[in-house]
């Protein structure tokens, strides 16, 4: 009792004395149950207040499924769904009247990347793994979902950091991404190093090249690696001085237009023989437009042999709010509008589309393809199949999970035996899922879907085609 006594006293003068928090200074002791009230109202609202569909970034609906798919559980429910289908914008899918019969079922066919490659790529899943760098994630995590990736036939992105032995450990398919650092394969000056390169593309599994330009979370700004998470060997990956926070420049300093962009997609594809694309943000269509204009200057053979659209409601580790919050266009409106480019200017056979951003159950990522992806990528889908809590720790280095920490007792957590068949699992049950709705609207490949089949509801509650209101131009008519 006496111990308590003076812990009360202790603290209340504490508060008395601080200054900094001007609650606890007028009201000492009681004004800390504020800050512990504020701390774990979070974790309150998620179990306990919050309603299925009402959270964010990702609902507890959205989460349920990723874990039932990843367990291997069934994911069928009762008595209807909890989904309003009432809200403005929410995408329908029109069942065909006569569908294939069981036996006709829908399957998914590999698709080729990068024609004019030395080496071009037949990728074989439509779900893959986005980018998520070794740094930003711990070791056992990316092992994990190395192995998973290799399981279920897909491939998996770097992220900027750099290839790591945990990249190439479960023998996947990986795609090497080059951010504005150019970790991995930078000179001692920061500038792209084509010895580097060749080394990259001297492995087997690295099947594809891609230069991030932008990502949906961060629009202009670089990544950022805290120096908590800047250990020996994941500097000496990304050849920058251990123990510094490394903050990635907000673009690629020698490309300042299209051109200049054009000129490092040759290079690239022409050191390492892989195929190369882009990642970027949309942020007006005037703007990207510029890239087709440049291409057919050149000649359908200069284009990048795909390119990754990242929504602005993509996520990350790190970055600051109003760039989260107010830069970047929606996934649901930059994918139409580079799809319609891309056929406009003839290109639909040569560059390969790519969505990211937020699409983590099989209807988002159903609408993808029928809006005109050829791939859909995620990155917190996966990380949700490594048992992700949504604990909004990522920057911090204290993930429960271990899956962001680089903390070695908090990554104990994360058993790679255990996780690799749960990524691998969410993959297979996504794909299957996928292919299940594009059986149910009348077609035999997932890719065959067209935006006809999807249907928008609309402000007063009826719903109109998605092809009437995301028309798509022809190749006669550039836009």
């Amino acid at each position: 009792m006496g111990i308590a006594v003076l812990a009360v006293l202790v603290m209340f003068w504490i508060d008395r004395a601080q200054t900094r928090d001007a609650i606890r200074r007028n009201y000492p002791v009681i004004g800390r149950f504020r800050h512990i009230f504020s701390t774990l109202g979070e974790f309150f609202r998620q179990y306990f207040f919050a309603m299925d569909r009402e959270e964010m970034p990702f609902n507890r609906a959205q989460r349920d499924w990723i874990d039932h798919a990843s367990l291997g559980d069934s994911n069928t429910v009762a008595f209807g769904s909890t989904r309003s289908l009432s809200i403005p914008g929410t995408a329908l899918f029109a069942n065909a009247a006569f569908p294939p019969v069981s036996e006709q079922f829908a399957s998914t066919e590999p698709r080729l990347i990068g024609p004019g490659a030395r080496t071009p790529y037949h990728a074989p899943s439509f779900f893959n793994i986005s980018g998520m760098s070794y740094g930003a994630l711990s070791k056992p995590a990316v092992r994990a979902l190395s192995r998973g990736a290799k399981k279920a036939g897909i491939w998996m992105n770097t992220g900027e950091g750099g290839l790591s032995p945990w990249h190439l450990e479960g023998g996947c398919d990986i795609v090497f991404q080059i951010g504005t650092a150019k970790y991995g394969v930078r000179d001692d000056s920061g500038k792209l190093d084509d010895a580097k390169l060749r080394s990259i593309a001297a492995h087997d599994q690295v099947r594809m090249f891609e230069i991030k330009l932008a990502q949906g979370a961060k629009p202009g700004k670089g990544g950022i690696l805290p120096a908590g998470k800047v250990t020996e060997e994941i500097a000496a990956i990304r050849h920058i001085p251990a123990g510094q926070a490394s903050i990635s420049p907000n673009r690629h300093e020698e490309v300042d237009d299209w051109d200049d962009l054009l000129d490092m997609i040759a290079r690239v594809r022409d050191v390492t023989g892989k195929p190369t694309g882009i990642k970027t943000v949309i942020g007006t269509e005037d703007a990207l437009k510029g890239l087709f204009v440049a291409i057919r200057k050149r000649g359908a053979d200069s284009a990048p042999d795909f390119i990754t659209i990242d929504g602005g409601e993509g996520g990350t580790g790190a970055a600051p709010m109003p760039l989260i919050d107010l830069v970047g266009l929606s996934i649901r409106e930059a994918l139409p509008i580079v799809d319609n480019l891309r056929h406009s200017f003839g290109l639909a056979d040569r560059v390969r589309l790519i969505a990211s951003g937020k699409l983590v159950n099989p209807g988002d990522v159903a609408w993808a393809l029928a809006t005109g992806a050829d791939f859909v990528v995620s990155a917190r889908g996966f990380m949700l199949s490594l048992g992700c809590i949504q604990a909004l720790k990522c920057n911090r280095n204290t993930c429960p999970t271990g899956i962001t920490t680089h903390d070695p007792h908090l990554q104990k957590g994360l058993v790679v035996e255990v996780k690799q068949d749960r990524v691998a699992r969410y993959a297979q049950e996504m794909i299957h899922n996928v292919e299940t709705i594009a059986h149910s609207v009348g077609v035999t490949e997932p890719r065959q879907m067209r935006r006809s089949h999807v249907r928008v509801v609309l402000p007063d509650g009826r719903t109109a085609s998605m092809s009437d209101l995301w028309p798509r131009h022809d190749a006669h008519r550039p836009a």
